[in-house]
């Protein structure tokens, strides 16, 4: 099973990432492919799933697949230092670390893994923290 991990460190405390990455609609702006996500009530929680819709993938035939739909399911939740989810459909498994790493400042540490053949990308998750970096720079300048 590939697994895939990237670590940046972001320019923000570690209780604001969390309660950014908390809000449910905010996981469209940093996870890649994603458009919309519709939460149950719990919210951020252990057993919570959430419904996301995601832009199909390229074809080489003609354009892309049709908007893919799916579910994430959260597995372990422990504000506000780690959460682990799996999309699935798509059976990847995902694991976020943050740590403290300096006054107003967060290591982000994300772990993916996938069945073999699954289609888990080597970029993704330096793709995802590269998102998530660039939203906590705009808000560390505000």
């Amino acid at each position: 099973m590939p697994v895939y991990s990237a670590a940046r460190e972001l320019l923000a405390p570690r209780e604001h990432v969390w309660a950014f990455l908390a809000e449910p609609n905010h996981l469209s702006d940093w996870w890649p492919g994603i458009n919309s996500v519709q939460p149950d009530r719990r919210g951020l929680a252990p057993g919570a799933r959430w419904r996301i819709q995601g832009l199909g993938r390229p074809t080489y035939v003609v354009g892309r697949r049709p908007d893919v739909a799916g579910t994430l399911i959260f597995l372990d939740v422990r504000p506000p230092e780690f959460a682990a989810w799996q999309f699935v459909q798509a059976r990847l498994d995902v694991e976020l670390r943050l740590t403290e790493a300096a006054a107003n400042r967060t290591r982000a540490e994300l772990t993916i893994s996938a069945p073999l053949l699954a289609g888990l990308r080597r970029s993704l998750p330096h793709k995802a923290l590269t998102r998530l970096y660039a939203l906590c720079q705009t808000g560390a300048e505000a």
